[in-house]
């Protein structure tokens, strides 16, 4: 159940929406979760949801089931936090996933805590690392490895990221390789906080710019990035973002009903925290 507290003090469920349960918490809360995690050392896995991975979620098995075995989902799009309040289960405020990036770096080091990075490109990766060390002197990088290794080579990266004892790992890698490992490995690597952040080692390194924060604060951070690459982008956004307005407007007609990963029992769906009417 979440952290999040209402005015008589009791939690908050986790809010169910488009087959997803989100966990309704501002940021502060989340980072509490962290750290929590590397306390317990118990194994969290961190994932964010924006609207196209709501699009996304309901044909690509891997990014569904990557979702639904996140121990702490968050809103990543200001769209899903928008759509929580239309569909009445309202979530607090969007917690970008590069925004929790940097305060768990922050976070690590001001608690001396070590973190591997796993992905990107080769000079990304080192770009990355560079401005780590500017930003955050002294902060320990267990390990590091760029993202453009075959499935021969996971084992070897596994084992690595095993030995290294890092406290977080952190992958800049994109669906499905990333599922796919975090799959295959995620448990086995006794790293007490994971989280996928996608291509926010491109903007900690400064190869790709972020919108400003008057963009972010108005969820358009999309048409931002569509200034930046109209020939690439126009098309990809008027898809996504008109099958979200449809999905929100048939989830207010008709919610969905849990999802589950294929080795998901309906006991163990008994078991997640259900939302009554807000």
């Amino acid at each position: 159940m979440s952290e999040l507290q209402n005015q008589q003090g009791a939690a908050l469920p986790r809010q169910l929406m488009f087959g997803l349960y989100i966990d309704p918490l501002r940021m502060d809360e989340a980072l509490a979760r962290c750290e929590r995690a590397l306390t317990t050392r118990r194994p969290m896995l961190l994932g964010v949801l924006n609207a196209a991975k709501v699009v996304n979620l309901h044909r690509d098995r891997l990014l569904r089931d990557s979702l639904l075995e996140c121990d702490l989902l968050l809103a990543d799009g200001q769209s899903v936090v928008w759509a929580s309040r239309l569909l009445r289960h309202p979530l607090p405020e969007r917690v970008a996933g590069i925004d929790i990036f940097e305060q768990l770096l922050a976070l690590a080091h001001r608690d001396s805590r070590s973190v591997y990075l796993l992905g990107a490109k080769p000079d990304v990766l080192h770009r990355l690392e560079q401005r780590i060390a500017e930003r955050w002197p002294g902060l320990k990088i267990a390990g590091s490895q760029h993202g453009y290794f075959s499935d021969v080579e996971s084992e070897a990266i596994a084992a690595d990221i095993r030995g290294s004892g890092a406290d977080m790992l952190f992958l800049g890698m994109g669906s499905p390789k990333k599922e796919i490992f975090l799959g295959k490995y995620g448990p086995s690597l006794g790293v007490p906080v994971l989280h996928g952040v996608g291509g926010s080692f491109d903007i900690l390194a400064g190869i790709t710019r972020r919108a400003p924060l008057s963009w972010q604060r108005a969820g358009m951070e999309w048409a931002y990035r569509l200034l930046q690459e109209p020939r690439r982008m126009w098309r990809r956004y008027l898809i996504t973002n008109t099958a979200f307005l449809l999905l929100t407007a048939r989830e207010a007609i008709s919610p969905s009903p849990a999802l589950r990963t294929e080795n998901t029992s309906e006991a163990d769906l008994g078991t997640a925290p259900l939302t009554g009417p807000q």
